[in-house]
């Protein structure tokens, strides 16, 4: 799928050369913040300009790749058309973020005790969630959407609910 040849050791997953200096492979975990400034960084300037061309759109099911994966971090690049979403879900305790490359996306979200808060989300804006939270996301707008994720720790198998309602 991706034009470079994969950088590959048992800790050390990186499909394109420029994430290399962006994941910080010898980083064990990344918080919150960390996560949403990685995320902010792909999806802006330059780093935007080199993944845009990387996005598949395809129906009925939503695209993604996993673009790196190092022992503290993960990072993936989804795409959503039309009617595109997530069923509610958390990440398995992980911190998360998320940062829109292309169109538009809303998210629903709720951490234990607390009540639903929803944000719609353009180009370029992004944010942090540590790992009690849970979330739908879909395409918003008018058109398709991409978004750069990142994960700490990876690997954490996401579980999910019937609804936000259920996150207690």
């Amino acid at each position: 799928m991706f034009s470079a040849a994969l950088t590959q050791t048992p800790d050390l997953d990186i499909a394109e050369p420029f994430l290399h200096d962006l994941v910080l492979p010898d980083r064990p975990l990344w918080t919150p913040t960390q996560l949403r400034d990685l995320t902010v960084a792909l999806a802006n300037g330059v780093n935007a300009e080199r993944l845009r061309p990387l996005v598949r759109y395809t129906e009925p099911q939503r695209w993604w790749t996993r673009l790196a994966l190092t022992r503290g971090v993960e990072v993936w690049l989804l795409s959503w058309l039309p009617g595109q979403g997530t069923r509610p879900h958390d990440h398995g305790g992980a911190a998360g973020s998320f940062t829109v490359l292309v169109g538009e996306v809303q998210e629903e979200h709720r951490y234990p005790g607390a009540p639903i808060g929803v944000r719609r989300m353009g180009v370029g804006q992004g944010l942090g969630f540590g790992g009690d939270r849970a979330h739908v996301v879909r395409q918003a707008g008018n058109g398709p959407a991409a978004t750069v994720h990142a994960y700490s720790p990876p690997l954490l198998p996401t579980r999910e609910y019937e609804s936000l309602e259920d996150l207690v």
